[in-house]
């Protein structure tokens, strides 16, 4: 048994979460901790800090009950790990990745260390190939390109919960060859948001090809910080053991970055912008960039974080750092919530910077990149159109204008708004574009090829 393994009752102070515990030899950062408290409950802890003796030590479950008198403290030796397999497929686990599906824990091959390793940037392959969502404000928009990061921006009151469980339901990689898995983790959300996932999932069958780690609002906030980290763990497993494409999708990064202030206010650290730890982007960038793929595997981890944005303000510290370190964001509007766009998708100010990659010939079709820009280019000339219409009225416009007004409309009605169970192939997104770009005059189609406007205008194709 070495030093770290020994037991101490030596506990000098009990804060919010945390413990400091004095008289230590040979503990580890990150090192794992057993806490018994007075009554003999066991927790489970994780070393924060370590210097001069003394150990500052995060409770897994929280530190009511404990005391500096009776309470025990074991350092294990050991950095937090998980038991990884391919049998956590169709399993649900709580934020720390104990079972709640009612099964034993899986087989495990291997226990992996849940802080992962950094990926080395020699080693990274450029993300390129298309990965289908069945969304259309996605897959034409703002494509998602395997091992890209890729976060939703949403508010209060938007429906980020549900197009999170579209995307699991639907997502897939095209061709048959490859396997593609999702992995769900879900910070601070309610019970009846994990009963939602849980048994959508289960009744339309893709809990089989899914992972689901749940930390509920009500469990210790302290487990929030473990939750993304334990689901990346099993995602890079599958991802690079198994070959498969896995599609991480991480809500709500907003609860965790909270959970992070707690602890470090805990800690009595100099708060930064917002009382939000200085830390906080070095943080998110070790969750964000366990995303990619490395030379020479066949797997890849692709990730959409998902965050609800304070006051809807995207300059606020988490968006505003998540887009730092991501490759772009789609960003939910409140102005389509309220007209009964679903999803409420605002492809002007969202962004793939990964989308001219992973998109044409042989990944998804040879036309799409010039469609984007069309589209793009005319529903942003129709949104400037509405704000001048409210000064001028549309009776100062000319029958141009008029048209690029109505394309607006009719952009988000047929385009952007789709069915909840709607799942849209890749050729119905891009034909649904070129179905409502054919009501503006050929003329203006000035973002398209000749030859695109002769094979795939709807006019022109043959029936």
């Amino acid at each position: 048994m070495g030093l770290s393994a020994k037991r101490y009752l030596s506990v000098k102070r009990v804060s919010g979460p945390l413990i400091v515990v004095e008289g230590v030899e040979g503990v580890g950062f990150s090192e794992l901790v057993r806490v018994v408290t007075p009554e003999g409950e066991e927790r489970n802890g994780q070393v924060l800090e370590v210097g001069h003796g003394l150990a500052l030590i995060q409770v897994f479950e929280g530190t009511t009950g404990l005391d500096t008198e009776k309470t025990a403290v074991r350092f294990t030796g050991e950095t937090m790990r998980f038991p990884v397999s391919d049998d956590v497929l169709g399993r649900v686990f709580n934020g720390v990745g104990e079972p709640i599906d009612g099964k034993p824990m899986p087989l495990s091959e291997e226990k992996r260390d849940v802080n992962g390793s950094p990926i080395n940037p020699w080693a990274r392959e450029f993300p390129r190939e298309f990965i289908q969502t069945g969304i259309s404000a996605i897959d034409g928009m703002n494509t998602l390109v395997r091992g890209q990061k890729l976060p939703i921006f949403s508010a209060s009151g938007l429906p980020h919960s549900l197009i999170a469980a579209q995307i699991i339901r639907q997502a897939k990689v095209l061709g048959t060859s490859e396997s593609f898995a999702v992995v769900f983790a879900a910070m601070g959300i309610t019970f009846e948001e994990a009963n939602f996932f849980v048994e959508n999932l289960r009744s339309t069958g893709a809990l089989g090809k899914a992972v689901l780690f749940l930390n509920l609002a009500d469990d210790p906030a302290i487990e929030r910080v473990i939750t993304p980290r334990v689901a990346l763990t099993v995602a890079e497993y599958l991802a690079h053991e198994y070959d498969m494409q896995i599609l991480a999708i991480l809500a709500d990064m907003t609860n965790y970055c909270e959970a992070l202030r707690e602890i470090s206010a805990a800690r009595e650290e100099v708060p930064g912008r917002r009382g939000y730890p200085g830390y906080m982007y070095t943080d998110l960038a070790r969750i964000y960039e366990r995303a990619g793929r490395i030379r020479g595997r066949k797997g890849s981890v692709t990730q959409m974080p998902i965050l609800t944005m304070p006051h809807d303000d995207i300059t606020h510290p988490i968006p505003d750092l998540t887009g730092y370190i991501t490759e772009g964001q789609i960003i939910l509007s409140r102005d389509l919530h309220r007209k009964g766009v679903y999803p409420p998708i605002n492809v002007l100010p969202s962004l793939s910077r990964l989308m001219a990659r992973g998109v044409g010939r042989e990944r998804t079709r040879e036309d799409h990149l010039e469609l984007q820009y069309q589209l793009m280019a005319a529903y942003s000339r129709g949104a400037d159109l509405r704000d001048l219409v409210t000064i001028i009225g549309e009776e100062a416009l000319t029958e141009v204008d008029r048209k690029h007004l109505a394309f607006a409309d009719l952009f988000e009605r047929v385009f952007v708004s789709q069915g909840i169970n709607e799942n849209r192939e890749i050729e119905r997104t891009l034909g649904l574009g070129w179905q409502v770009l054919s009501m503006l005059p050929e003329e203006e189609l000035t973002m398209v090829r000749p030859e695109m406007i002769e094979r795939y205008h709807p006019t022109h194709r043959k029936v």
